[in-house]
């Protein structure tokens, strides 16, 4: 909205607006914008949810340190959402179709989380949606984006095909083009790109959720992952640096840099009010919309592989649940770790929450900085 008032139609008139025309620029802008936004209304969220007696249910046999947490105002995704759309619609170009596709990944999935927690304020219980539901609900949102991307494919918008880290000549086609050639194969083409559009939607959007547990760690956790996040989106965008790292050049998606960095400033904010001990808890609303924002980013810039690395610490935590589960299941009730997530593992171990959270951070933020020299070193 900004950038269309101040430079697409006043820059004529007042050249110093040109500034406006620069995504770095606007993605500054966003990121404060963001940042201030959560801060500001952070408190007035915090009062209208316990006007609303809209408060946290622990679980029961979650550690018994947390039974004093019930209560605290939860659904804080609301205030998280706010804060990223506003700026980005002030500060993005809306005519670029990335940016769209991007906010509908971050609204589709916070509403998936909404009726979650919804469903949990109601029957003042800790269960929501079914896993299956939720889960249904989450693989039609991935099915919905894929089919955004199949439509700016054919506009000549979108590759689909993917980087792997260390490999530079190697850059495999989603739709495995020679499927296409044959009838008979043709279908076994949208099955694969739809399958690996839904896994990594689902799967980041389910793994930022269980990491969020603890006092700010899954919201620490979003500013390392976003922050390295933007600088992809800038370096994919960038002519120049796109080359020069042998990366799919996507013009578009140096507009994604801006909504990358409202997530982080967003996330910044957020985290004032979420650390230990959290005044308010984002809920699945502010889970599952980050982390499906991040997962559709990825798909758009071409990184879903380097996501993995990105965020790493919800994929660990993602497959402590798996283990933990299969384990049970598999071994005769027989259990690898002492809690599921591995956070929780740790609690239980003594480590105090706070130094739980913490290492957590240091560890994001070690294997965030090892996805991006990653870049070089292909």
């Amino acid at each position: 909205m900004l950038y269309w008032l101040l430079y697409e139609q006043l820059y004529r008139y007042f050249t110093p607006l040109r500034l406006f025309s620069y995504v770095t620029f606007r993605t500054a802008f966003a990121s404060l914008t963001a940042l201030f936004i959560s801060l500001l209304l952070g408190p007035w969220m915090i009062r209208k949810l316990r006007e609303f007696q809209i408060g946290q249910h622990i679980r029961e046999e979650g550690p018994k340190s947390h039974q004093k947490k019930a209560g605290t105002p939860t659904m804080g995704g609301l205030l998280i959402i706010s804060s990223i759309l506003i700026p980005t619609l002030l500060w993005a170009n809306l005519t670029n179709a990335y940016v769209w596709v991007a906010m509908f990944g971050l609204v589709a999935f916070g509403a998936i989380g909404f009726v979650d927690d919804y469903t949990k304020v109601t029957k003042k219980r800790n269960l929501g949606l079914t896993a299956r539901g939720k889960l249904a609900l989450q693989a039609l949102v991935g099915s919905a984006v894929g089919v955004m991307l199949l439509i700016l494919r054919a506009k000549g918008l979108y590759d689909t095909s993917i980087n792997i880290p260390f490999v530079k000549q190697y850059k495999p086609n989603l739709l495995f083009e020679q499927f296409l050639q044959d009838s008979w194969t043709y279908p076994l083409a949208f099955v694969a790109f739809f399958g690996f559009v839904v896994f990594v939607l689902v799967g980041a959007s389910n793994a930022v959720n269980v990491t969020d547990g603890l006092d700010g760690l899954a919201i620490g956790l979003m500013i390392i992952s976003a922050g390295a996040m933007t600088m992809l989106c800038y370096v994919s965008g960038h002519r120049t640096f796109a080359t020069y790292l042998d990366l799919a050049r996507l013009p578009g998606a140096s507009e994604l840099t801006i909504f990358c960095g409202a997530m982080t400033g967003a996330s910044i904010g957020f985290l004032w009010y979420n650390a230990h001990p959290a005044e308010i808890f984002m809920g699945d609303v502010g889970s599952l919309s980050l982390g499906g924002a991040l997962g559709v980013v990825s798909v758009l810039i071409k990184q879903e592989i380097l996501l993995v690395f990105l965020g790493g610490v919800y994929v660990i935590e993602a497959l402590s649940v798996i283990l933990q589960v299969g384990s049970f299941k598999l071994r005769g009730g027989k259990r690898i770790f002492k809690m599921a997530p591995l956070h929780h593992h740790f609690e239980q171990l003594g480590w105090h929450e706070s130094k739980v959270i913490i290492r957590f951070w240091i560890l994001g933020l070690v294997m965030a900085l090892f996805a991006l020299t990653t870049l070089k070193l292909r």
